[in-house]
């Protein structure tokens, strides 16, 4: 039997290492980022529609990330534009998961998983999720984000409490020890949920 256990949490909340504690734990994982990492590269699906749209987002018949964020900071509208061609693209890629997943628990790191209706497709969700200074300090860790960035990323996702609100779990992600017992947790009512199907 398939399981579809949806991973969600606004950035900086320890999706992605989270995610390989399920993976460690035996899960297949369908990751939403990763998912556009490969539209966006040469030869990737999201590429031309872009490049249409902003060729300045193109690099070396690829989509440069950081470039485009520079265009979505300043242009009106833009990241609407770029998410009416990426959304049914990643979409795509998720169903042709699906329709190869083995029978196992499936974990999708979904970023904007009930922002974008994906939550719908799900068995169940997980939402990760920290204290909001934690949050700040490991985003701003990062070289890539500015101040600026990683609050108009947070103004344009559902607000934590929303998602945890709409989630049938809560990871907690201050200590990874911490994190990860809550996944065996997790794990154990999901396999009791298959095993009395």
């Amino acid at each position: 039997m398939r399981f579809r256990l949806g991973l969600t949490g606004s950035i900086g909340m320890g999706k992605s290492t989270t995610a390989a504690m399920f993976v460690d734990r035996g899960c297949v994982l369908w990751d939403a980022d990763a998912a556009v990492h490969r539209l966006y590269t040469a030869g990737g699906a999201a590429v031309g529609p872009i490049q249409a749209l902003f060729p300045a987002a193109i690099s070396d018949a690829s989509v440069d990330r950081a470039a485009l964020r520079q265009i979505i900071s300043e242009t009106p509208n833009a990241i609407t534009q770029i998410e009416a061609i990426v959304h049914p693209l990643v979409q795509a890629d998720r169903a042709a998961f699906v329709a190869d997943m083995p029978e196992a628990i499936g974990v999708f790191d979904i970023p904007l998983l009930f922002e974008s209706g994906a939550d719908r497709e799900m068995d169940a969700v997980a939402c990760v999720t920290v204290a909001p200074d934690i949050q700040r300090k490991r985003v701003l860790a990062r070289s890539t984000m500015s101040a600026e960035q990683f609050n108009l990323i947070l103004a344009r996702q559902m607000p934590v409490a929303d998602k945890i609100a709409r989630s049938d779990y809560v990871i907690e992600t201050e200590t990874l020890e911490a994190a990860r017992q809550q996944v065996q947790s997790v794990l154990r009512d999901i396999e009791r949920q298959l095993s009395n199907a």
